[in-house]
């Protein structure tokens, strides 16, 4: 059941609406910027055309930008911030990972009224209207001449394509506001809950009502009291990460004007109805609490291990009022032990979108494994390309969801989301059109890489990118024996190769191998990952491992 019943079947359509529409910009967004994709590495977006606005985008991004980003020997840059015209509309590029909406607001507001700001934080990006051209146009000109500073780092500016930013509410009036935030959460590695959200939110302006929803990832809808405090909220939130680099808020203003919620629990909270309590489902039905009654209350979660313990930022602007907020917050670590059931809503992510004859289930675990453990993969023969996904818990599914939905792969683009089923049963068994089965357990299998608190540790959990980190291959395997696998298994090669030095008593090598684009390094990790590299009068195989780096280009 959902954690929001409206009252009437009016209320209804105006949460499904308000649910939808940030998909829809989301959309909007990736397909425009999909448009530039093959032409620039990750991080070098094309210019703002890709947002919502106008739906223009550029490629020749590097020639437009100005400023000592290029060094003094580069001819005066007066013609190149020409080659779009002007725009109330600044593209904002070189911030911080630290920066937030407020940090924009402070640092160029002395060009002029600001209108709105998108944040866009793992571009380091932003877009900031301006109430006109002139400030606009301050704001290019003096980032031309002179060095501006936001949160302390260098940033570099042009004209949008974009005329106006698209924005979720009262499209009609630019100044307008709501007290109500939709509040999108990327790279969820954490639980989030009511009581995350509050402990984020309340410090900054009174909250009334919470309501958190997964469809694409994590959501929530946060009322504050007044316009006034959800505008300080947006201000001081917009691109912060709830946790050290992860759980990155992305604020937006909601349709809705006002929340319904009929439960108080981890998904919905009244506050200002503290009688609301979480309703029975009937006889054996009831779901154990995740975090129990409240996060902070955890001396030891059950499990044999402590809590791990959780730092908020220590940004004063987090903390406006003299409201106290625990500093630390206290969270179970999910575990994948038999014994460990009933935790979540679902483990099993739905994937759509899948190539009837390149994917199967083996390619589908290489791809998935690198956010969660997984336990079962099975295609639906009732819906040709699509295939359940049952993974070790449901954070897992909500990373995998974070990371993989609406990527290109084998010319189809993904749909990920969480399943209405909780376990994945093998029943119906067909052969799929590479020959392999339509079902397969991977519960036993070592290429998981979450199977344990120590192996789980060590996995860097990244968003898909162009660059590959390699590991677990015998020292005698060169680049060109690699380039040859990629030929072998019809995948796109690699353009750039680095080795890591090794000890001299390593029995396997690391390193790096840049593709041309996001899209062809998926594909080469979709089809490579875990295969065995047989070597002259070796006993056992080598598995090769991949995952994606934190390193954009070589």
């Amino acid at each position: 059941m959902s954690t929001v019943e409206a009252g009437s079947k009016r209320d209804e359509g105006e949460y499904g609406r308000a649910a939808k529409r940030p998909k829809m910009e989301e959309a909007q967004l990736e397909e425009k910027e999909d448009r530039a994709e093959d032409e620039l590495e990750e991080g070098e977006d094309s210019d703002s055309g890709s947002l919502p606005g106008n739906g223009e985008v550029e490629t020749d991004s590097r020639a437009r930008w100005s400023g000592r980003q290029f060094g003094s020997g580069r001819k005066d840059n007066g013609e190149d911030s020409h080659l779009i015209s002007p725009s109330p509309v600044v593209h904002v590029r070189g911030l911080c990972e630290a920066v937030v909406e407020a940090d924009l607001i402070d640092a160029l507001k002395k060009f002029g009224p600001i209108c709105y700001v998108m944040m866009m934080p793992f571009k380091r990006q932003a877009l900031v209207e301006f109430s006109s051209v002139e400030s606009a146009d301050r704001c290019v000109s003096c980032g031309a001449k002179e060095p501006v500073y936001i949160a302390g780092q260098q940033a570099y500016f042009n004209y949008s394509t974009s005329k106006r930013i698209t924005r979720p509410t009262n499209a009609d009036n630019p100044n307008s506001g709501n007290k109500v935030l939709l509040l999108s959460i990327q790279n969820p590695l954490y639980p989030i809950t009511t009581d995350v959200l509050y402990t984020v939110c309340n410090p900054i302006g009174s909250v009334l009502r919470i309501v958190i929803f997964k469809r694409n990832g994590i959501q929530a809808m946060v009322e504050f009291e007044s316009v006034q405090c959800a505008q300080k909220a947006k201000a001081a939130l917009n691109g912060a990460d709830i946790y050290a680099g992860c759980c990155t808020l992305k604020i937006e203003y909601a349709r809705p004007t006002r929340l319904n919620v009929i439960k108080n629990d981890n998904e919905s909270w009244d506050y200002t109805k503290p009688y609301l309590v979480r309703r029975e489902r009937g006889k054996g039905r009831q779901k154990q609490a995740i975090l129990g009654e409240h996060p902070s209350a955890y001396a030891d979660n059950g499990y044999g291990l402590a809590c791990p313990l959780l730092p908020l930022t220590s940004n004063s602007r987090y903390k406006l009022t003299s409201v106290d907020v625990p500093d630390m917050v206290s969270y179970p670590l999910p575990q994948s032990s038999p014994s460990y059931s009933g935790h979540a809503p679902s483990s099993v992510a739905m994937v759509s979108g899948l190539h009837p004859s390149k994917m199967n289930c083996t390619r589908i675990f290489n791809l998935f494994c690198l956010y969660g453990n997984i336990e079962k993969v099975k295609f639906m023969k009732s819906v040709p390309g699509t295939a359940l996904v049952e993974m070790g818990d449901e954070y897992a599914v909500d990373r995998a969801i974070t990371h993989l939905n609406s990527i290109k792969l084998f010319g189809k683009r993904l749909n990920v989301c969480v399943s209405k089923q909780h376990a994945v049963i093998p029943s119906q068994v067909f052969e799929l059109e590479d020959g392999s089965s339509s079902y397969k357990d991977f519960a036993m299998t070592r290429n998981n890489r979450f199977s344990s608190a120590g192996q789980a540790s060590k996995n860097i959990i990244q968003p898909p990118s162009a660059v590959l980190h390699y590991y677990n291959v015998p020292p005698c395997i060169s680049q060109d024996q690699l380039l040859k696998l990629c030929r072998e298994h019809d995948v796109p090669g690699f353009i750039k190769f680095k080795m890591f030095d090794a000890k001299p008593s390593s029995k396997t090598i690391s390193g790096l191998l840049e593709f041309d684009s996001k899209t062809e390094a998926v594909e080469a990790l979709t089809v490579l990952n875990h295969y065995q590299i047989r070597i002259p009068n070796g006993s056992n195989p080598y598995t090769l491992k991949l995952c994606f780096s934190t390193s954009s280009h070589l």
